[in-house]
């Protein structure tokens, strides 16, 4: 006779699963999204189907972390109940770090790009999509860290 598997409560699956959707939204916007513009559309034009792109990735982004950072609490809650141990995780960590990196990525650097595009602003466009940039890359890489980690 088999051995029974332990039974997974659905929030644990949850939990494992929502970092490879996540990770895969933002792969889809890094590799595919945002290249076709550019190699289809006059530069203009591709700049304001990329920043569309980007106003519906911020708040998907802001979901899945809230989402994501609600099941980390509660299973950091009951892994304290049951060993004692610190209720804050790495886990916990690289969500709050890939949701600082939605809001100051976007929602911080987006209003500062604007008046840099249309001349108003003190900062040039250039390093201000440098930074935005940025952000996003290290997003990814806090997202491709926390999959990585609900695979084991």
């Amino acid at each position: 006779m088999a051995a029974a598997r332990p039974r997974v409560d659905w929030r644990e699956r949850l939990r494992c699963f929502l970092p490879g959707i996540w990770l895969g939204l933002l792969a889809g916007v890094a590799f595919i999204a945002t290249p076709a513009p550019f190699a289809t559309l006059a530069t203009a034009d591709a700049g304001r189907v990329v920043r569309h792109v980007f106003s519906i990735e911020a708040p998907a982004s802001l979901a899945f972390g809230v989402l994501l950072l609600m099941l980390e609490r509660r299973a950091g809650v009951e892994r304290h109940a049951a060993t004692g141990a610190s209720q804050f995780t790495a886990e916990m960590m690289l969500v709050l770090g890939a949701l600082f990196c939605t809001v100051l990525g976007h929602y911080g650097m987006q209003p500062l790009m604007e008046q840099a595009r249309t001349g108003t602003g003190n900062l040039e466009f250039g390093k201000l999509h440098l930074a935005s940039t940025a952000l996003f890359g290290l997003k990814g890489l806090f997202v491709l860290a926390l999959a990585w980690k609900a695979t084991r």
